[in-house]
């Protein structure tokens, strides 16, 4: 497989931030109430990744090993920054929704996670490759989680109604139901990858 290709198969598949690294559980459990919110969290993260990826790879060698940690998360907090107003000036009502998650991407150990490891340590075209490949596994897995728990919850897929909402099940709208989808998400996820390796 070629090396760019294997950086954003690596995103989606190997490295699922959801549901192979396990990271980003807050964002992931609590705004997946439905596939719109989800999806709106993942491309949010997704654009900051992207971002924060470039630039720390363009500043890497200008910043002393001490302060490394420091410098990433002022970049990170600034493209959330940004995103933020951006989101409370042209999309107040999904920003009224999404709420306390959009600040709380800067610590999402996802954007930290990448920063150091990846990079830190590579080009900008890669680090903007790892950006896409890691920010769409994130947003597929917290679309898809929304889209399982709006579905079963109140019988909806991006709020078309399938079946009547009487029949839908309100645990899983609720906090429980978003830890039951995720483990079933996760090892179907699972079940796939061991498959096809």
């Amino acid at each position: 497989m070629n090396a760019k290709l294997k950086i954003l198969y690596n995103g989606i598949i190997a490295e699922n931030p959801a549901f192979v690294l396990l990271l980003g559980m807050c964002p992931t459990l609590g705004t997946t109430g439905s596939a719109m919110n989800g999806m709106s969290m993942g491309l949010a993260t997704m654009g900051v990744l992207i971002c924060s990826n470039v630039v720390i790879s363009m500043i890497k060698n200008f910043v002393p090993a001490k302060v490394h940690i420091p410098a990433y998360i002022v970049v990170i907090a600034t493209f959330v920054s940004v995103l933020q107003l951006v989101m409370q000036a042209y999309l107040p009502a999904l920003y009224a929704t999404l709420g306390i998650f959009i600040p709380l991407i800067v610590v999402n150990c996802i954007l930290l996670g990448r920063a150091e490891s990846f990079a830190s340590r590579h080009n900008v075209f890669d680090s903007f490759l790892d950006g896409i490949g890691i920010g769409l596994g994130f947003t597929v897995a917290l679309t898809i989680l929304g889209a399982m728990r709006e579905f079963l919850g109140t019988g909806c897929i991006f709020g078309a109604q399938i079946y009547p909402e009487t029949y839908g099940s309100l645990l899983f709208v609720l906090a429980p139901g978003a830890f039951i989808a995720l483990g079933l998400l996760i090892a179907l996820f699972t079940k796939i990858r061991t498959k096809n390796a």
